[in-house]
């Protein structure tokens, strides 16, 4: 039957099917619009989060001077937030070189894990100033950028579960 050509098997098995997709087609199956869009935002939130290790999470001025204080420098939490961002896009790379995780262990779940964690250290840093940043007893922009690219992480691991789907 000419309707179910491409489902069918060929009676004969020396005779090649009768048409196969084309290379550059696109598959319908494929996740529109958005929700395409979660290895970008993975990418992006990743190098953001690591990058914003380097931003000023702390300001402050005392005694005539004005101060910043980098996420780097707030001690053992700060260079954590830094590692997690470089896991992430280490997660993200691996995908685009085609090493995929054992099945067990859905990609999805290890980028949502890692914006987690990212978010509690970061609410941690942003609720409790450490003592040696005294005068520093304002929270910088960075602050702020590194929670925000945390949550993104955690969102984009949402977007990329949903592909999975």
């Amino acid at each position: 039957m000419p309707i179910l050509a491409s489902v069918q098997t060929p009676e004969d098995p020396s005779v090649p099917a009768s048409r196969a997709p084309a290379p550059g087609a696109r598959d319908p199956y494929a996740a529109p619009g958005i929700l395409a869009a979660g290895g970008v935002i993975t990418w992006v939130s990743g190098l953001v989060l690591a990058l914003s290790s380097f931003m000023g999470w702390y300001s402050g001025s005392g005694d005539g001077i004005v101060i910043s204080v980098i996420g780097w420098h707030t001690g053992t939490l700060g260079k954590l937030v830094f590692v997690i961002g470089v896991a992430v896009l280490a997660v993200a790379g691996l995908r685009e070189f085609g090493i995929q995780l054992p099945p067990a262990i859905p990609e999805s779940l290890v980028v949502i894990a890692l914006g987690s964690l990212a978010t509690i250290f970061v609410l941690i840093r942003l609720i409790s100033i450490p003592d040696e940043f005294l005068p520093a007893s304002g929270r910088g922009i960075g602050i702020w950028i590194s929670l925000i690219s945390a949550i993104v992480v955690i969102v984009a691991g949402l977007l990329r579960a949903s592909e999975e789907l």
